[in-house]
């Protein structure tokens, strides 16, 4: 087996240099080396060609290179993610590689998540985000795919305090092997453990000042915290998740200056959210009628007159369950095509998922009247 550092950390990641370069993985290429059975030389340096790349191969190198094959990405987390059940040593495996193309690699990582490997994924750049890039590596379908894959739980974090408490509690989570067992207070089988998948953006947003609590901690980890906490008056509400924070957070600023109250909620995980309301209900049809997600717990001091809006750079089915929880009427914003080049604030213009676009749809949903009947702003 492959020599691991003291965390058992080894990265796998698919592409070319290119790759590398986009997912923001060029320092740590460089500093950990590439993998190989045996030594050798960096090719670049030896021939003299400038690069800021490092290609040492060395038998201590954690940095596995792949080439464009996804299928070969995933067979080889699959079996790395085993090694504690093959080989009595536990590694920690993350691939990276660009979001769209987790869909051509799906049947290994089914088998994986099947065979209960464990292992992170991530995945970055997403979305239409990339707008500079084209429609080629666009994605839109893969928040459902998180939403769907068994023994795999993904998280779309937007900030970087998001994403270190993400990855705290999945360090932990890729080990634990305890008996499927609900926690009651957010109904997931976390004593089970499982894979992870990180759908992350190469966006540059501005970061919250404010300090990590273990509570907030929490509920990053369970799917979602209040960014502004709704009151009494709360007319609409509004859920993102994801690089859309910006237009999200503007949009409320918008509506408050004509509307009390306006919510905004930062969901961290659909797929938690989803998972720990539908186990709840499971326990409250076995007969635990105390049984509450934390998805029903957020949104239970809402009016019920209080509209909902869920924005996200992906296929808007994702977070358009979220008015079921408790009967609130909803406006699901999202992205269902491809192709179209541009900056990202014509692609997101485009696409309706802008801040004019949420606070269109936040005035529909605080009405109820369908949005054509409503002024755009300009």
């Amino acid at each position: 087996m492959p020599q691991v550092d003291q965390a058992g950390a080894r990265e796998v990641r698919h592409g070319p240099r290119g790759r590398t370069s986009s997912s923001n993985l060029r320092a740590r290429s460089n500093r950990r080396r590439l993998f190989s059975r045996e030594a050798k030389p960096d090719t670049f340096k030896r021939e003299r060609i400038p690069s800021t790349y490092s290609w040492e191969y060395t038998p201590k190198g954690q940095h596995l290179e792949l080439g464009i094959a996804e299928m070969n990405l995933f067979i080889m987390l699959s079996a790395l993610g085993l090694s504690h059940s093959l080989f009595g040593e536990r590694l920690i495996p993350i691939g990276t590689l660009y979001d769209p193309f987790i869909e051509r690699g799906l049947d290994a990582l089914n088998y994986a998540c099947y065979q209960d490997a464990r292992f992170i994924v991530a995945a970055t750049p997403s979305g239409v985000t990339l707008a500079p890039e084209g429609g080629a590596h666009q994605s839109i379908g893969t928040p459902l795919v998180g939403l769907k894959q068994d023994g795999l739980a993904a998280f779309e974090p937007a900030f970087v305090d998001e994403l270190s408490s993400i990855l705290r509690w999945s360090f932990e989570y890729l080990q634990r092997n305890g008996e499927d067992v609900a926690d009651e207070r957010t109904w997931l089988r976390d004593e089970t453990g499982g894979s992870v998948y990180l759908r992350l953006s190469t966006r540059q947003i501005e970061q919250p000042p404010r300090t990590m609590t273990d509570e907030l901690a929490g509920d990053i980890v369970n799917g979602a915290y209040w960014m502004r906490e709704p009151g009494p008056s709360t007319e609409v509400l509004i859920a993102y998740q994801g690089a859309v924070a910006p237009e999200a957070i503007a949009a409320v600023g918008l509506l408050a200056e004509d509307r009390r109250d306006v919510g905004l909620l930062a969901i961290t995980s659909a797929d938690r959210l989803n998972a720990g309301w539908q186990a709840a209900e499971r326990a409250r049809q076995r007969g635990n009628r105390g049984a509450l997600s934390h998805i029903e717990r957020l949104l239970r001091p809402l009016p019920r007159h209080c509209g909902l809006v869920t924005v996200l750079d992906g296929h808007p089915a994702t977070l358009a369950w979220l008015g079921a929880v408790h009967g609130h009427r909803t406006k699901a914003l999202g992205v269902e095509h491809f192709g179209q080049i541009g900056t990202i604030a014509d692609l997101y213009r485009h696409h309706g998922i802008d801040t004019n676009a949420i606070v269109h749809a936040a005035n529909a949903a605080a009405s109820g009247r369908p949005v054509r009947h409503l002024k755009a702003l300009p």
